[in-house]
């Protein structure tokens, strides 16, 4: 950590005023942004940009310091800070911020050097911050993460998540700074939400400064005593929102309101600068869009063994459990890591523990925490899996995904748990939306394994790929997927790939489509039928949103597809079908199989029989259908 000097310090004093006029001038060309919160910022910000280990001709250096921005909409604060520390034009900044195409949007995004994760989602920050904390505790990379934040998200659950968390690990190289000028939105924060901010990180055991957000001493003492702690700290920056502007100071309203042109002149004119918003319109008319910094990707090439081959009836979970574990063996001390949320004897996780404690964390029942680390973890370059059950590691954490995705990780979660199949659990227990809910999401991959073999497969498989992925599973134990001659199909010789079906049955008057652990229910029903003489193909899909044309064709060629799933019939496998037949312009009648309502609390098996999707229901409706 760099040492300031005096002059350092009335450096900083200055460059502060020039970013103030820099934010004021970008939000009132934009006619909008954030420029109350970002004046309160600025101080400590360049403080921090002057002190830590960064370079701005090297903005991705394997070893630099973080700077996260939690608050994401200071972005004015961040550019303008950015800008006058020299990783990009500054008159750029000002004249591209929230032009369309621009790089500046209006929350931080990684495409601008200097910014390492798009925030706005408000609360996550400071789990981003222990994300990539973990991750240099691994790579053995010693550095400082500084993670900004607002006083008003500090009303966020996920919040308290992360502290408890940063305390555990002993993550002491986190130094947080709370903007706290008191306003938020709709005003005070004590009237909005009544909050002691102070007491709470020192009741999860953080050391907690507090200081004066615009004296530059205090910052700069604080930083230092902030790096030379033993555990987490947070410096509560006491500021005023719009500080320098004497019409802006502790103003609510200009929390999410730029000036006029008039209120500019005269703000501009209190800081000490002209107003020359004509020289910026100009740049805004022909400016050349600066291009999006790249963030290094991962290479991973982990010894991922030999897949094992299960001849007897076994559950997914145990063999996904059983293949990280296997790779953990083979690759010790490697850039591997998988967390849990206190399911580690129903996700399978205790072998990898073995194999690899010091890369297992616990993170207790907080997945909204979980899932915003692991995707910090693995952009950092850690294969981190996020092991949970399909409501959880799905259905709650969606939003943090969404971030996740935004941000180019390259998260796998692995849900176990999905569709009917979760025992007497019930509706509660029961993500039968997870396909619908995770394809929205346009950077996953999503995969469904058929069997324990085929998972074993997928998770080598994926270990190695760069990019978001989703393996789903349900709860129960199944025979092993077997071809018409009675042999295992995804035996030790089958090779996975994604976006390939795979062709079970071979038929001419139909097809069955189906996906997951449904593929041992299917071949019972077409099984059933080729006793009748009705002969149906029967394809496994395990990648539903990047469909095999050359199997659809296949299938529609018969005349009559099925889709077969215990997922929302509205937004599941059939549905994805369906779009995709009409996309490639085939033309074929469609029945979809699949949960029309919530379900039932009960044994597995009475309850796809109690909602039309047990093998006896489906035979009779397609026997009734062809």
């Amino acid at each position: 950590m760099r040492k300031l000097e005096q002059n350092d310090l009335n450096e900083i004093h200055a460059l502060s005023q020039k970013a103030r006029a820099a934010i004021l001038k970008m939000t009132t060309l934009a006619a909008s942004g954030h420029p109350g919160g970002s004046m309160s910022t600025i101080d400590y910000l360049l403080t921090v940009l002057h002190m830590a280990n960064i370079d701005p001709s090297q903005p991705r250096k394997e070893d630099r310091d973080l700077i996260l921005f939690s608050h994401g909409h200071v972005s004015p604060a961040a550019y303008a800070a950015l800008g006058i520390m020299g990783y990009f034009d500054l008159d750029k900044a000002i004249a591209q911020f929230r032009m369309t195409g621009s790089i500046f949007e209006g929350h931080v995004e990684p495409g601008v050097p200097g910014i390492e994760w798009a925030s706005g989602n408000l609360g996550q920050g400071l789990s981003a911050a222990c994300g990539f904390a973990l991750a240099s505790r691994i790579q053995k990379i010693e550095r400082n993460i500084f993670v900004l934040m607002g006083d008003g998200e500090q009303q966020k659950g996920q919040l308290s998540e992360a502290r408890r968390f940063a305390v555990k690990y002993n993550l002491n190289n986190i130094i947080g700074f709370i903007d706290y000028n008191k306003l938020q939105i709709s005003g005070n924060i004590e009237r909005i939400m009544p909050q002691n901010i102070k007491a709470e990180y020192e009741a999860d055991d953080w050391y907690v400064l507090e200081i004066d957000g615009h004296d530059l001493q205090q910052i700069h003492k604080a930083i230092l005593e902030a790096d030379a702690a033993a555990r987490p700290t947070v410096i509560l920056a006491r500021t005023k929102m719009g500080k320098g502007v004497s019409f802006m100071e502790n103003k609510a309203q200009y929390h999410g309101a730029a000036l006029t042109e008039e209120q500019l002149t005269q703000a501009l004119h209190e800081l000490g600068f002209e107003n020359d918003l004509n020289k910026y319109k100009q740049l805004r008319t022909i400016a050349e869009l600066e291009k999006p910094s790249t963030y290094p990707q991962p290479k991973f090439n982990f010894d991922t063994g030999k897949p094992f081959q299960y001849d007897e009836k076994i559950d997914n979970r145990s063999a996904w459990g059983n293949a990280i574990a296997d790779i953990a063996k083979l690759n010790p001390n490697s850039n591997l890591a998988v967390l849990d949320n206190d399911l580690q004897g129903s996700l399978k996780t205790k072998k990898f523990e073995a194999e690899m404690p010091q890369n297992f964390f616990e993170c207790g029942i907080m997945e909204h925490h979980t899932a915003t680390m692991a995707g910090a973890m693995s952009k950092a370059g850690i294969q981190t899996f996020f092991p949970g059950f399909g409501v959880f590691a799905i259905d709650e954490t969606y939003n943090m995904h969404r971030l996740n995705d935004i941000n180019h990780t390259n998260l796998k979660i692995v849900t176990t748990h999905v569709g009917l199949d979760v025992g007497e659990d019930g509706k509660t227990h029961q993500c039968i939306d997870y396909l619908g809910v995770m394809k929205n999401l346009f950077h996953f991959h999503i995969i469904i394994p058929a069997d324990a073999n085929q998972t074993d497969h997928i998770v080598r498989y994926v270990a190695n790929q760069k990019g978001n992925y989703l393996i789903s599973m349900g709860r129960s134990k199944y025979p092993q997927i077997k071809n018409a001659a009675g042999e295992i199909y995804y035996n030790q010789d089958y090779k996975f790939e994604y976006g390939k079906a795979d062709q079970l049955r071979e038929g001419q008057q139909a097809a069955i489509l189906v996906m997951g652990t449904m593929t041992t229910r299917a071949l019972q029903v077409a099984d059933k039928l080729r006793e009748d003489g009705i002969e149906l193909q029967v394809w496994h899909i395990s990648a539903p949103i990047h469909l095999d044309e050359a199997a659809l064709k296949t299938a529609a060629a018969t005349g009559t597809i099925f889709t077969y799933e215990d997922h929302n019939v509205n937004t599941g496998l059939g549905n994805c079908v369906a779009d995709k037949l009409v996309q490639m312009n085939l033309q074929c009648k469609l029945f979809k199989f699949g949960v029309e309502d919530y379900s039932f609390s009960g044994k597995s098996a009475e309850v796809f029989q109690k909602c039309g999707l047990d093998t006896d229901s489906v035979y009779q409706k397609i026997k009734e259908l062809m």
